[in-house]
């Protein structure tokens, strides 16, 4: 089968693109699945990821599987005309509710009249790439719904009538009423709370399935104006090698400054605010001064994200990092690869995998700190934590229970200094015993792997793809 894949997040290197090559992985294991991958990332509508808008940005994504070529809408606007619509259309969409009729009809048409350019984008990419099926990923959710209104129409073209078989799988990580992020100049939610009129919804025919990750979030789909029925296929993590470190984990430890000696912790998430960085920063300065005090080595925290994603906040991250004395302490790895690529100029760009066996090399762990506790739909931290054998440490946030249950072992903490301070002191504690190879600790994160390989199967995704491939036959 031809594979294509368009991504709802704009970015080069997401959650997202991670989970899909670890899904990707089984089709090829099954002898199904050809590469590369035709892959659309999102760059041409959101304008809200300004350094990849509308083409791209200096680092974009690299693997042995993609092939991505970045297009543009022919539209007739100018890249900034464009983008002050497209968020002006965001807004106005999450403000439905609130909008008399007037106001309705002129949202209507404005997205109505980007849309046709779109469908066009659209129907050229699938006309060049000619995929079996392809894959839309958080494309329901309202960053810009004329690129969604688009896809689907373009889908509808190419697919129907029985010219050719597939389609399109749109699988959703997140969803409205469940990702509650806010506006942080105006306070205005950024997704209305529950699908409306002007949002484009999977419908049940013979071109479209539809995916999510979690019971909570078919739940949520339950209620949504479609007849189309949610299936829930899990996430999918990464198996994790053990044994000693490589020549690639040595180099990229030296290029980092990394110490031998001390942990190395991961923060698996991008620099963008309801991610929790700075809580993690707080935590890191907590465990220093702990550390210091009891004579353990004083550990590294690795940041997954860029600073470019959210440029503000990034800011008042590298000032707080600054201001807590952990600024030699910090890494911000500017988006992990899909896969693990030397650049040119020798330097070593880690994996998640990769990054995961320098923590585990470390007697190192990872932290997830949500900064909130009701967007994460799954949170995936504490599960790569589990599939490495490596502790973690986690704010409370809502699903964490639902996903992983009551038995997965966690250092716990919520945002307030007290409770900071306190989940340090427990982490440093956690830390040590993990170097030392406690036996109590060792068994308990054995039932974090046993848990999660559980809560994320692999034979889910082998039915779904042998069902992919017999739709398309």
């Amino acid at each position: 089968m031809r594979i294509a894949l368009v991504s709802g997040d704009g970015l080069p290197t997401s959650g997202l693109l991670t989970v899909f090559r670890n899904v990707l992985q089984v089709g090829r294991d099954l002898e199904l699945v050809e590469l590369p991958v035709a892959t659309d990332l999102g760059y041409a509508w959101r304008p809200d990821k300004a350094e990849y808008y509308p083409v791209g940005g200096a680092r974009d994504a690299r693997s042995g599987w993609m092939r991505a070529a970045p297009r543009r809408v022919r539209d007739g606007l100018s890249d900034a005309a464009r983008a002050a619509e497209l968020i002006a259309l965001r807004d106005g969409v999450a403000a439905y509710d609130s909008l008399g009729a007037d106001a309705r009809r002129e949202l209507a048409a404005r997205i109505e009249t980007l849309t046709e350019p779109y469908r066009v984008y659209f129907a050229e990419w699938l006309a060049e790439h000619e995929p079996d099926w392809v894959f839309g990923l958080n494309m329901t959710l309202s960053d810009a719904v004329p690129a969604t209104a688009g896809l689907h129409a373009a889908v509808r073209e190419h697919f129907a009538g029985g010219r050719r078989r597939g389609g399109v799988v749109f699988w959703d990580h997140d969803l409205f009423g469940s990702c509650a992020i806010h506006d942080p100049q105006t306070g205005a939610r950024v997704y209305p709370e529950r699908p409306n009129a002007l949002t484009p919804l999977p419908r049940d025919d013979a071109h479209t399935r539809w995916i999510v990750i979690s019971d909570g979030l078919a739940d949520e789909a339950s209620s949504y104006p479609t007849d189309a029925v949610p299936e829930v296929v899990s996430n999918l993590l990464p198996t994790v090698p053990e044994g000693r470190p490589e020549a690639r984990h040595r180099e990229f430890a030296a290029q980092q400054g990394l110490q031998e000696g001390r942990p190395v912790l991961l923060d698996p998430v991008r620099v963008f605010r309801i991610k929790g960085v700075d809580v993690a920063v707080r935590l890191l300065a907590e465990m220093r001064e702990e550390a210091l005090r009891t004579g353990e080595p004083v550990p590294y925290l690795l940041v997954f994200g860029g600073l470019d994603e959210d440029p503000e906040y990034a800011r008042e991250v590298t000032a707080l990092c600054a201001a807590s004395g952990v600024e030699d302490d910090v890494r911000f790895l500017d988006g992990v690869p899909l896969t693990s690529v030397r650049e040119d100029d020798g330097t070593w760009r880690l994996d998640e995998v990769d990054l995961l066996r320098v923590a585990a090399a470390s007697s190192g762990g990872v932290v997830f700190t949500p900064g909130v506790t009701d967007v994460e739909t799954v949170g995936l931290g504490p599960g790569l934590a589990a599939m490495a054998g490596l502790p973690c440490l986690t704010t409370e946030y809502d699903v964490f229970e639902p996903v992983y249950g009551p038995e997965f072992a966690r250092v716990r903490m919520d945002t307030s200094p007290e409770s900071v301070r306190a989940g340090a002191a427990e982490f440093v504690r956690t830390l040590a015993a993990f170097r030392e190879g406690d036996d109590a600790l060792r068994a308990r994160l054995e039932v974090n792997r046993k848990i999660t390989e559980d809560r994320f199967p692999r034979a889910p995704w082998e039915r779904f793809w042998r069902e992919l491939r017999a739709a398309c036959a």
